[in-house]
């Protein structure tokens, strides 16, 4: 683990710096991709060398996998989870999903009041339906029929989703799992009138598009990256002194979370503006807490002010609960919280490339088709 030591002054630069970075660790199984600068908004005056910090997130990425490779195997006794790394912190290292809650909804459907979880006849219910689901989603699909789900649809093998939650809605606080209300002043939240997975329409310009779409990040970026999608709901958590590293499949960045509680773990300007966010983190107990603020895009409509705390909290080999809270007074009346199981997943499985970029020929493709529609006398546009 000695090759690990080196990092923290590494992530402290490149934190201080404000930025979020794209690229994964991956095994002998992956191809090795260079590390990229995720986009950011920087204000007047910030002389970012963008070369150098590349060259920081290559080593201290290199470095964190060195850490995870060795890591100590995990505890598997029953009772609370207390593996700790070499340097004392919890170990969360490992890969996990969420693909667990795909189709639970944010908000709780009225009928279940202040409960959280669904009863058994509850639950086999979901799970027929889920198997329904699957065996719609799933089969083969007669593309030269023309028998596919809709022009946009994923094909079947891209799906990945084994919803086994037995929860309401993600939403746990308020108790009726229900948003809090949203200020007078709040913003409205963006409504797509273009570019849907659902409908495929196109766009007239590709700024019309959704950042997803675009392949640029999941949703808004954080923390949409933490809610499960129809494929690709797995992370890659790395430790290593001072710092944790959370590698998302989908689409392709990785969190690198300085843990300090020292001065110089405050957060950056807010000039400076990143998808991912500016994350600092520390630890209460056995619980990993990271505040996470700067976030270029406004997530379920929520202001620039949009504060989000996260607590990991590994309660066993296999599982750890998640939780983040939504604060942000311009926006709703009172903070919210969404919870999250993260599995375990093999040591092996492997977090893939999400090798989707806003240059690949889909975008180019739909734009065609926009050209195509305004030759025929149809406007493409929202």
């Amino acid at each position: 683990m000695s090759a690990i030591f080196g990092v923290e002054p590494f992530v402290r630069a490149m934190a201080s710096a404000g930025v979020a970075i794209s690229g994964v660790f991956y095994g002998s199984r992956r191809v090795r991709r260079v590390p990229t600068v995720n986009s950011i908004d920087i204000g007047e005056g910030n002389d970012m060398n963008v070369g150098a910090v590349s060259m920081i997130v290559a080593f201290v990425l290199g470095a964190a996998g060195a850490g995870y490779a060795g890591h100590a195997e995990a505890q598997v006794s029953a009772g609370a989870w207390t593996q700790r790394t070499s340097w004392g912190d919890l170990d969360l290292q490992g890969e996990w999903t969420t693909e667990g809650e795909y189709g639970v909804p944010l908000e709780r459907p009225p009928e279940f009041g202040t409960r959280q979880f669904l009863t058994d006849e509850e639950y086999a219910k979901r799970l027929a339906d889920v198997q329904e689901r699957d065996e719609r989603d799933l089969r083969t699909v007669d593309v030269l029929a023309g028998r596919v789900e809709g022009p946009n649809a994923p094909i079947p093998h891209w799906r990945e989703y084994e919803t086994d939650s037995r929860r309401t809605s993600l939403v746990i606080d308020p108790p009726d799992g229900r948003l809090p209300p949203r200020t007078a002043d709040a913003a409205r939240p963006a409504v797509p009138t273009c570019g849907s997975l659902q409908r495929g329409e196109p766009c007239d310009s590709y700024k019309d598009y959704g950042l997803g779409v675009r392949c640029i990040v999941h949703g808004g970026g954080f923390p949409d990256a933490m809610f499960p999608a129809v494929y690709n709901a797995n992370f890659r958590i790395v430790q290593a002194p001072g710092v944790v590293a959370i590698t998302y499949e989908l689409i392709h960045d990785t969190r690198v979370i300085p843990i300090d509680s020292s001065p110089q773990g405050e957060h950056v300007s807010p000039a400076i503006r990143m998808y991912m966010g500016d994350a600092r983190g520390h630890w209460e107990g056995a619980t990993l807490v990271v505040e996470t603020t700067n976030l270029k895009a406004g997530t379920r409509g929520a202001s620039s002010d949009l504060r989000l705390v996260e607590r990991f909290t590994r309660v066993s080999k296999d599982l750890i609960e998640y939780q983040v809270t939504f604060v942000d007074p311009r926006t709703w009346t009172a903070p919210w919280t969404a919870a999250l199981d993260m599995k375990a997943r093999p040591d092996d499985a492997g977090v893939f490339e999400y090798a989707c970029h806003e240059g690949n020929y889909g975008l180019s493709n739909m734009l065609s088709t926009a050209r195509y529609l305004e030759r025929q006398g149809t406007s493409p546009g929202p």
